[in-house]
């Protein structure tokens, strides 16, 4: 007869080889190849639609998706990758919270030989062998699409064009490189002048609480430039709020061209919409695929988009799906 002793040994052992067994490979996919994917959070429609993309677009593949939201804050992501780093995912994507400070977390994966790609943002690491690819908008090329309309819509101003600007969360590449590729284009004329420029986190609630703090202090505001259209529609509360009238009284351009941005834009109350496509999941999915194969990927990919007036989003409309 075995000692009780002997029966718990054995008891222990199957136990540490069952755990092992389930956590073991492909990040439990049964499998499938598995994806560990950092979200940004759900602060706007965008990224709603965008979560939406990938999810769908998982299932539609195959493939298995272990998803996290940051809730906005890189200290969330760092531990979700870390995360995904210890259940032996194949792939890791994420869309970065800020631009700086991953490099730390990068190496770790990389020494685990499982392979990250960037989805619709991008890190500031000189290292770039820390990622495989690059997917999402060329952020500068927007903000300058968005200057150019006024530099073109306002070519015949005389006197100051007084500015004010929403910009996205602080140190965020789509705010970092929005504003430089707007400022970029407005700076060769010097009667273009940011009068005021302040975050609005990519929310409705803080574009209209920004925009009221704008229009409390400027008593004249030419031109509205906000770097999503969440923070575009919260800021035209605030104008209507103020009896002004939006897209007529204050110039409004703003980025994205989700379906409520161009409502409000088939409405009159935004003027120019320059777009910035959530659908990535289908194009991240044959990304990650492939990286898991180790075929090689492009190191930046861009995606096409346009730009809308408000007759543009009109014609759209029906047709929007997010």
């Amino acid at each position: 007869m075995l000692s009780r002793t002997r029966i718990a040994a054995a008891l222990a052992t199957a136990v540490v080889a069952s755990a092992l067994t389930a956590c073991g490979g492909s990040g439990s996919g049964g499998g499938k190849m598995t994806l560990g994917f950092s979200q940004v959070g759900a602060e706007s429609g965008w990224r709603t639609a965008n979560t939406k993309s990938i999810q769908e677009s998982a299932q539609a593949a195959g493939i298995n998706l272990k998803f996290s939201d940051a809730q906005q804050k890189q200290e969330n992501q760092i531990k979700a990758i870390r995360s995904f780093i210890q259940q032996r995912v194949d792939v890791i994507a994420f869309s970065p919270v800020v631009e700086s400070g991953w490099d730390t977390v990068l190496k770790e994966a990389k020494a685990k030989k499982i392979p990250v790609v960037l989805t619709d943002r991008s890190v500031d690491s000189a290292d770039k062998t820390l990622y495989k690819s690059f997917l999402g908008s060329d952020f500068v090329e927007g903000g300058r699409k968005a200057g150019q309309w006024v530099v073109d819509n306002f070519k015949s101003a005389q006197g100051t064009v007084n500015i004010v600007q929403l910009e996205g969360n602080t140190g965020a590449a789509p705010a970092i490189d929005r504003k430089k590729g707007f400022e970029e284009k407005i700076s060769a004329d010097p009667k273009f002048k940011v009068i005021a420029s302040q975050p609005g986190d990519f929310t409705r609630a803080k574009g209209k609480e920004v925009m009221q703090a704008f229009l409390k202090a400027n008593k004249k505001i030419d031109l509205l430039f906000a770097h999503n259209d969440d923070m575009g529609l919260g800021a035209i509360q605030a104008i209507e709020e103020a009896g002004l009238k939006p897209g007529k009284d204050i110039k409004i351009v703003t980025i994205d061209a989700v379906k409520d941005g161009l409502t409000a834009e088939s409405q009159g109350k935004i003027n120019f919409i320059v777009e910035c496509s959530p659908l990535l999941g289908t194009q991240l999915m044959e990304i990650v695929k492939k990286v898991k194969d180790g075929q090689p990927v492009e190191p930046r990919i861009v995606t096409k988009e346009t730009t809308f007036t408000p007759e543009q989003a009109a014609a759209a409309l029906p047709s929007r799906k997010y």
